[in-house]
């Protein structure tokens, strides 16, 4: 398969009253399997209206939307509920956990949904994937008892456990401090050298930097695209910070985020 994600003249017009607002203006982008993306653009440039169009959350007013080879513009409410559910892992800046709910069952909630019963396992799933960002060892604490690094963590985990085929992360670093934003950026860029497709919408230069690809947006059209050449290294940036005062607490430990828990080893 070439492409996981392909456009074509895409648009996404809004009624307000008498005014037709046009959020997207004839996007064509296509993302190859196991890319990394990153989406900027002032606010109104329409970064998120394409985000929500891709995630299928929305759907087009016109163009095509390809997704794994399958035409996906026009699909039903249920269809498009199913695909997000099987194919699409969301990362939100504001986390979106259940906060009387466990690590394990904030990230065993897609599961639930999945009526297709892909994941015979739930709670299997769940742990591998809490495993995976690091988090085998806070996985029965609730969000009210860990730190936003470890919230954002629980939320990527969450968008994993379903196996899909493309994570889409708005803002994921938007409520962090810098030294959490790079760890949360290492953890993504472990995931995609492991050939998860990765689009990230920021606002931010600095984090878009870790990305493979940078797409800017202006007025609801696509007015650059263009490889990284400078890319910068999450887990690089992590050891520069080292010696600062405010590196990292116990439990925020970079050598612990992803590194070791890839082969079942979860370092503290």
């Amino acid at each position: 398969m070439e492409w996981v994600i392909e456009t074509r003249g895409i648009t996404r017009e809004y009624q307000l009253g008498e005014i037709c607002v046009r959020a997207l203006r004839g996007v064509d982008l296509t993302v190859r399997p196991g890319e990394f993306v990153a989406v900027m653009g002032a606010s109104g440039s329409g970064k998120s209206t394409l985000m929500n169009v891709l995630g299928c959350l929305d759907q087009p007013t016109d163009g095509e939307y390809v997704l794994e080879g399958r035409d996906v513009s026009q699909l039903s409410r249920n269809e498009y509920a199913e695909i997000r559910n099987q194919r699409i892992g969301f990362v939100f800046q504001t986390f979106n956990l259940l906060p009387r709910t466990s690590a394990l069952e904030n990230v065993e909630l897609p599961l639930l949904y999945d009526h297709a019963e892909r994941v015979r396992d739930p709670n299997g799933a769940a742990v591998a994937a809490l495993e995976r960002v690091g988090l085998a060892e806070r996985m029965h604490h609730q969000p009210n008892e860990m730190s936003g690094g470890e919230r954002q963590r629980v939320a990527i985990a969450r968008a994993l456990v379903n196996n899909p085929s493309i994570v889409l992360a708005d803002e994921p670093t938007g409520n962090l401090d810098s030294r959490t934003s790079v760890e949360i950026m290492s953890v993504l860029q472990e995931l995609n050298d492991q050939r998860i497709t990765i689009l990230l919408v920021t606002h931010e230069p600095d984090i878009a930097q870790y990305a493979k690809r940078i797409v800017v947006m202006r007025d609801g059209r696509l007015v650059s695209d263009r490889p990284v050449w400078d890319r910068r290294s999450a887990v690089k940036d992590l050891e520069s910070m080292a010696g600062s005062d405010d590196l990292i607490d116990g439990r925020d430990d970079v050598r612990g985020l992803v590194g070791g828990s890839m082969s079942g080893e979860v370092r503290q």
